[in-house]
């Protein structure tokens, strides 16, 4: 098991954060399409716990990931549980033939860079969520690991969003209908 603790920075001026980060010695690690499955019980029991049951495709690998809500004061903070799958669609069907059914699914392009322990993801959603603005995720070993990272960049500790995806749909949702 392993803690992620993580926050986003919205609305970012990507070539402008990239150009610190490589000056920083960061370097690129990832750069390809996401697809996301987050799945529950019809009783909505993973949820009901805070918690995040994903089937993820990353470029060309499979991951199964269980994420359990810690806390989200000053960063999103979760358990999480993660094991790489051989075959998505098997995985998928495994999960749909225990009763589980995919409640949100997710696409994004990421760009990931990392430096001294932190991980710094470009991210940004296509499909139903193509409205939401590219963003920078910083994820790191603790909450003042990680806001470090965020000044180092340049960004202030209310620019640092404790949200997880489906949080930040509902934020952007809300500021999409307002227009």
């Amino acid at each position: 098991m392993m803690r992620e603790t993580e926050i986003k920075i919205l609305e970012i001026d990507r070539e402008k954060v990239e150009k610190k980060l490589r000056a920083l010695g960061a370097r690129k690690v990832f750069d390809d399409e996401i697809h996301a499955l987050y799945y529950d019980d019809s009783a909505g029991s993973v949820r009901k716990r805070k918690g995040a049951l994903r089937l993820r495709r990353e470029g060309n690998k499979s991951v199964l990931t269980y994420k359990g809500h810690v806390g989200d004061r000053g960063a999103k903070i979760r358990d999480e549980r993660e094991v790489r799958v051989s075959d998505f669609d098997a995985t998928r069907s495994i999960l749909e033939s225990l009763g589980f059914s995919v409640w949100l699914e997710m696409q994004k392009h990421r760009t990931s860079y990392r430096l001294r322990g932190g991980h710094f993801e470009f991210d940004k959603y296509s499909g139903m969520y193509g409205y939401i603005p590219e963003f920078l995720e910083i994820e790191g070993p603790d909450v003042e690991t990680v806001r470090s990272f965020a000044r180092l960049l340049g960004f202030t500790a209310k620019d640092c969003k404790p949200w997880d995806s489906y949080r930040l749909a509902q934020y952007y949702s809300r500021r999409k209908k307002k227009k």
